[in-house]
């Protein structure tokens, strides 16, 4: 709310009315059903900013569009960033059929569909969807509206561009007065997203770690450069991706690294796919500030949101605040 996460209490108070609801729900009996986490989060997020009277509500799809939990609350607009072959299978079998079911969020209450630049091809399956859809043309992003500098770093800073182009669209659709540029740019150079790019350091030691959400090839390959201008050297890599991400990509270009890779707990992620035999493999529970300051003084980690999330802890980083309204 505001930048601000909310607070434990309430989060617990949340959880108990999810819970209740759900106890509540025709044949629990006989199909129980499954909230997955990310639905879960949503659904608490919506109860909040019903309970606080928000003004503005944003919310980010957990995995895809139409089959994903934010579909339930129709979005006045819709802001898609690149689509590439993640979730190979589960969402589509190609980049065009992982497109189709994203933009299908898109309904007939939308009235504007921001993009950031796609392939032909998935742009033209966008295309459709919000024609169909909302009768809508889609609005595709030229960056270079706002300052770098007040910007994340590198591919980051598109997806920050659209969220900006996103909520503007919003403001002007509501009739509503666009913010001053001098607040603009204040709030903007209050951002931090850890987790995304971002520098820390182990407790109690002079290890450095920089933490990254990278599950592509590409988004590897970009998490390996900002590093090195940092650091002359990368000492170490951690890295977490199950078996829907680009393990492949990761081990192309990786392969001049010292990499440890880290298996979740959690039964939801399948870590099967085949590894080079020279890579370590450690549970999370291992990761502790002592391991981490055992792999040197510059250690990388990629993987998943839900990695970063486990790495942050670890590292007692701030995560409390992302932004100063």
């Amino acid at each position: 709310m505001d930048g601000a996460a909310i607070s434990a209490a309430e989060l617990t108070s949340l959880g108990d009315r999810i819970g209740h609801g759900l106890q509540r729900l025709p044949g629990r009996d006989r199909l129980p059903g499954y909230l997955a986490p990310a639905g879960l989060f949503t659904i608490a997020g919506v109860l909040f900013a019903e309970q606080v009277e928000a003004d503005y509500l944003v919310l980010e799809a957990g995995m895809g569009g139409g089959s994903d939990e934010v579909s339930i609350f129709p979005a006045l607009v819709v802001a898609i960033a690149e689509i590439f072959a993640e979730h190979v299978g589960v969402l589509g079998d190609t980049p065009v059929e992982i497109a189709q079911e994203k933009a299908s969020v898109v309904s007939s209450q939308t009235k504007a569909v921001v993009s950031l630049p796609q392939q032909p091809s998935v742009r033209e399956a966008i295309e459709m969807v919000v024609r169909q859809k909302a009768n809508l043309k889609l609005d595709v992003l030229d960056a270079g509206a706002l300052p770098a500098e007040l910007l994340p770093p590198s591919y980051g800073r598109w997806n920050a561009e659209l969220g900006c182009a996103a909520a503007s669209t919003m403001v002007s659709l509501l009739g509503r007065e666009s913010p001053a540029p001098g607040d603009l740019q204040r709030v903007l150079e209050s951002v931090r997203l850890p987790g995304r790019l971002s520098h820390h350091v182990v407790p109690d030691s002079e290890t450095e770690v920089y933490i990254d959400s990278a599950i592509s090839r590409a988004g590897i390959a970009t998490a390996l450069t900002m590093a090195h201008q940092r650091w002359d050297t990368i000492d170490h890599v951690l890295l977490c991706l199950p078996d829907h991400k680009d393990v492949e990509g990761a081990i192309i270009e990786l392969a001049d690294y010292p990499v440890t890779f880290v298996r979740l707990s959690d039964a939801h992620f399948s870590f099967t796919k085949a590894l080079p035999n020279e890579w370590p493999i450690v549970d999370e529970e291992e990761i502790t500030p002592t391991f981490l300051s055992g792999l040197g003084k510059r250690v990388l980690s990629l993987g998943t949101v839900f990695f970063s999330g486990m790495m942050l802890n670890v590292l007692n980083a701030p995560t409390e605040r992302l932004f100063v309204p």
